[in-house]
């Protein structure tokens, strides 16, 4: 299931629209993935419906088309940039007499082509099995239409249900695998969070430029190509800021349109570093014409796995391709970076980048008095280790009273990781608290 052929094979491209949008660019980009796939598209089709065909999703008229050029160009494969039911598949490959693949099978394919780490292969697997599990009477038509006879009788379902309970028996014990990875994830977020390290995680459309911009940033020598997918196992590295203060960069896959659900839920383990960032680099391919319709791909996905509410800051990229474009930073109604524009290809605009990262992390300053009981040892030393303190003093009652003045994302860290809670209001005349803050 997991070997690949040694050469490219004949593509047929088949792409249909079921609304008024003209499908060249989305043509395109299925065209960019097919090649990504070292498939070779000879021919592509393209066509309107107002609904799917239930039989052959694209109807009768355009699968006898599809069959003509497969004659034409002695096709090896179909493949059909949406999401075909098992059903549509198997009728397609009976009139065709050809393999058919979805945009589903296309992208996973190229996912099991990437992954290079033991988490990823495991997380490819995972979502191929739960993929294929839908299509497995697909390998056993021939038996559907015996009636019996010795030797003949009910083989089918028989085999069927073997296969299927193979396949739920291998997808738990890669279910328990990836679990375990994932607890290792948490283990290094646990121990970044306790050495107070920033993490930003750079997301984005596939192929805008985020693993040229992270080896631009890391001296890394991360694969980056000019094609879809070029990155699928995720890779951290520590970066130090212009004013030296240190935080963890991560290199994530990049999103397309109608990513396949069985691939978010698969590498949900991954995208857990997205959710737990403080800051994500929102990468965006400024020469492209679409980038609008990128970037809220990108943002829909985001929804998807949780991680819409985790500040952005939007990095457009390749304005070396743009004429007359210079490196610049765009601010919001607050004052604070929103977008910076630059290309990673060549380093201009980097500066901007690590000043506007500065800024959006540690820029905003808040004031706070905190009640500490005796006990809170560790949380008055990581008051002081931040270098927060104003002045403290002892209450009657045996609390430590500390005025502290500590950069926003720093307070966010000690309520969410280190137990304070920012929306416990003390009082100097309250018992004391584990932890409470009051603005001054």
């Amino acid at each position: 299931m997991f070997e690949r052929p040694r050469a490219g094979e004949r593509a047929i491209l088949v792409r249909i629209d079921f609304d008024s949008q003209d499908t060249d660019d989305s043509l395109t980009e299925f065209r960019e993935l097919v090649t990504s796939a070292q498939a070779d598209p000879v021919a592509s089709l393209a066509g309107r419906r107002r609904s799917p065909d239930a039989k052959f999703f694209v109807g009768t008229g355009k699968a006898e088309e599809i069959r003509q050029l497969i004659e034409q160009h002695e096709a090896e494969v179909v493949l059909i940039d949406h999401a075909l039911s098992p059903a549509q598949e198997r009728n397609l490959e009976r009139l065709l007499k050809c393999r058919v693949l979805d945009r589903t099978g296309l992208i996973l394919d190229i996912f099991a082509q990437r992954a290079r780490t033991h988490e990823g292969k495991l997380q490819v697997e995972l979502a191929q099995l739960q993929h294929l599990s839908t299509r497995l009477v697909r390998g056993w038509t021939h038996l559907e239409r015996q009636k019996g006879g010795i030797g003949l009788r009910g083989p089918g379902e028989t085999q069927l249900e073997t296969d299927r309970r193979l396949l739920g028996d291998r997808i738990k014990q890669i279910k328990k695998r990836l679990e375990k990875v994932r607890r290792q994830r948490e283990q290094g977020r646990r121990s970044r969070r306790r050495a107070a390290l920033s993490t930003v995680s750079l997301v984005g459309y596939t192929n805008a430029g985020k693993s040229t911009l992270f080896n631009q940033l890391t001296d890394a020598d991360v694969y980056a190509a000019d094609k879809l997918f070029a990155t699928l196992d995720p890779t951290l590295r520590r970066v130090d800021l212009p004013d030296g203060r240190p935080f963890v960069l991560a290199d994530t896959v990049g999103f397309i349109r109608n990513l396949p659900h069985d691939l978010v839920e698969a590498f949900r383990s991954t995208l857990q570093e997205t959710r737990d960032a403080d800051l994500l680099l929102h990468i965006v391919d400024a020469a492209t014409a679409d980038r609008d319709d990128t970037i809220y791909e990108v943002n829909r996905v985001l929804t998807d796995i949780d991680a819409r509410g985790v500040p952005q800051l939007e990095v457009y990229n390749k304005i070396d391709l743009l004429p007359g474009f210079t490196p610049r930073i765009d601010r919001d109604a607050q004052g604070l970076p929103a977008r910076v524009w630059l290309s990673a290809a060549n380093g201009q605009g980097l500066d901007l980048l690590l000043a506007a990262m500065a800024e959006r992390l540690y820029a905003e300053k808040v004031r706070y008095t905190v009640r500490l009981p005796a006990g809170s040892a560790r949380l008055r030393a990581r008051l002081y280790e931040l270098g927060t303190v104003h002045t403290e003093h002892t209450a009657e009652d045996g609390c430590a009273v500390v005025n502290v003045e500590i950069d926003r994302h720093d307070w966010d860290a000690l309520c969410k990781h280190d137990g304070i809670d920012a929306h416990i209001i003390s009082d100097p005349d309250a018992p004391c608290l584990a932890a409470g803050g009051q603005a001054p």
